[in-house]
């Protein structure tokens, strides 16, 4: 036989295998990606993805390849892919696929296994990884046989998509990996799931709430920006004239610079937009989920009414009594409950001016603040400024991201994302890599604390390597600033949160990234400007004053409404 010949016949065998399936079935799912590092386990699978149209993403920590599969999950609304080999590589998969299913993101992780012949016993590098998953996920298991892989995948693909999305873990073991299926197993058929109508005696139970309320206020989650609902909650808000806040997931899916917008809530019992809440009678939650945001916050006492629109039930708390549960499609809920209403329907706006006149102000003060090192109020506008209405920042878990969360003008849903279920340091950077790729027509900016960068740094090297674009900012403080702030406001000390950095422009540059340090409070926006407008990877390290944080929740506490 010749050597051509020899090729192709181990090509065609080799495609009969589960591997070659496992990948067929991933491009039946209209995966684009797969994420990860490979191992001595899964060699198959990562060779069978060469030449199939899926796209291997390699990564320097299998961390980073689990945040980039939930960030493209939460931006597609399609199951991000994440794979690593079995033992410490699945275990490094675990944060980001917990952080997808609390943050409420489509994602399959899959992971190789030690053979079925030494799973039962102690062996090298082989734990329980359906057990170590399952509390994490929404189904965790393993592919014991060639022929289920068909069933297995659609079944995972299926319920991470599901009303309520998350994560699903697939252990591969390396025997099965390597077997043959019976017969010629194909993919499975997709069948797309549609929302359901809203149900009219629902709407007519919310309606009788609603025509008795007299401050109702609407507070929309992360499930109306995944459901795409940003214009029907505009048209409710406008044919009730009532004001819409929204959750730090939610952020952009009601546009802040609309006249009803009162920002986002989530950070202290009193920020601005939670007194907005004070009076409230009813709230209207849209597509909000408890994870996101403790109830207690703007319903301390039980007493207010809720009428719940989402895809799926509510969890129970006793600070959110749902009066009237609608679920169905987040849209024609919100507009069948506004035909339903009486059209001489007013209500009385309450505070909404006022907490929009107290947020201007406080951006205002940050624009002409020149002090050196800057402060976050400086920081979060001229990312706002530098940065276009679609273009996507990431803000990282910390203190930063506090500041970004209540601050930072949001227009477009799904281009301010943060962590804010299991709220995970270090994300930013590979999740930037996978909004690029997944967006690939916006800029995009990873803004994380210098604690955060470090944490997956190493990812600057895979977005080099890949060519994809992005901006890091770096926020200098050379300590753990948000719980420093923690420390001081309820202990009134703080301690052991300090740390040292590299040099961050010349750690940036070998990796053949572009370095830059801001020195001014007035070179942020343009070197901002010139990053983003590069092809090319960027870090910025930009010096940051947090004693803004104490000074903001001293101001905070002295506030009192309602107003």
């Amino acid at each position: 036989m010749s050597t051509e010949g020899a090729t192709e016949s181990r090509n065609t065998a080799a495609a009969d295998d589960v591997a070659h399936l496992l990948v067929r079935c991933l491009r039946a799912e209209g995966v684009e990606y797969v994420f990860g590092i490979p191992g001595e386990e899964n060699i198959r699978f990562v060779d069978a993805l060469s030449g199939s149209g899926i796209r291997y993403i390699l990564v320097r920590h299998e961390q980073a390849a689990s945040f980039m599969a939930e960030i493209y999950g939460r931006l597609t609304g399609r199951a991000g892919v994440c794979s690593a080999t079995l033992g410490p590589g699945a275990i490094n998969l675990l944060l980001g696929t917990a952080d997808a299913t609390t943050n409420s993101a489509p994602l399959v992780a899959l992971a190789a296994q030690g053979s079925l012949r030494r799973t039962h016993k102690e062996s090298h590098q082989v734990i329980d990884l359906v057990s170590m998953f399952a509390p994490v996920t929404q189904w965790a298991a393993r592919v014991e046989c060639p022929d289920a892989v068909p069933e297995m995948t659609r079944k995972a693909f299926k319920i991470a998509q599901s009303e309520r999305p998350g994560a699903v873990f697939l252990a591969v073991p390396e025997d099965i990996e390597a077997e043959r299926p019976n017969g010629q197993p194909a993919p499975l058929q997709i069948d797309t799931v549609h929302a359901d109508a809203p149900s009219l005696t629902q709407v007519a139970r919310a309606v009788e709430v609603l025509t008795t309320a007299r401050r109702p206020v609407v507070l929309a989650g992360h499930g109306a920006a995944r459901a795409r609902a940003s214009d029907a909650l505009v048209r409710f808000a406008e044919r009730l004239d009532i004001p819409v806040a929204t959750t730090f997931h939610g952020k952009g899916v009601f546009p802040d610079d609309h006249p009803n917008a009162l920002g986002a809530v989530g950070f202290m019992r009193h920020d601005y937009g939670n007194f907005g809440f004070d009076t409230a009678d009813v709230v209207i939650c849209v597509g909000y989920e408890i994870q996101e945001f403790d109830p207690a916050k703007i319903n301390p006492d039980g007493d207010k009414r809720i009428v719940h629109v989402h895809r799926f039930p509510s969890e129970v708390d006793v600070h959110y009594p749902v009066a009237v549960g609608i679920e169905g499609d987040l849209s024609q809920a919100l507009d069948a409950l506004a035909a339903a209403l009486p059209e001489e329907l007013t209500y009385d706006s309450g505070s909404t001016a006022k907490i929009r006149t107290l947020l201007d102000d406080e951006l205002a003060y940050g624009r002409d603040n020149d002090a050196f090192p800057l402060v976050p109020q400086r920081v979060v506008s001229d990312v706002r400024t530098a940065l276009d209405r679609h273009d996507i920042v990431l803000a990282d878990t910390g203190a930063g991201k506090m500041w970004m969360s209540r601050l930072y003008p949001t227009y477009e849903p799904d281009t301010c994302l943060v962590s804010n279920g299991l709220s995970t340091m270090g994300f930013a950077l590979p999740g930037a890599i996978a909004a690029k790729l997944a967006r690939p027509d916006r800029r995009v900016l990873a803004m994380m604390g210098d604690g955060s960068f470090l944490m997956n740094s190493q990812e600057l090297e895979t977005a080099v390597r890949e060519h994809i674009p992005l901006v890091v900012l770096v926020l200098v403080d050379e300590e753990y600033g948000l719980i420093t702030w923690k420390m001081e406001l309820e202990l009134g000390r703080h301690s052991h949160t300090r740390f040292t950095n590299p040099d961050l422009v010349a750690y940036a540059e070998s990796f053949g990234a572009h370095g830059y340090r801001v020195e001014s409070a007035d070179q942020l926006l343009p070197v901002l400007r010139r990053a983003l407008d590069d092809e090319g990877v960027s870090v910025i390290a930009c010096p940051v004053d947090y004693t803004e944080n104490l000074r903001l929740t001293d101001r905070l506490g002295s506030l009192s409404g309602p107003f």
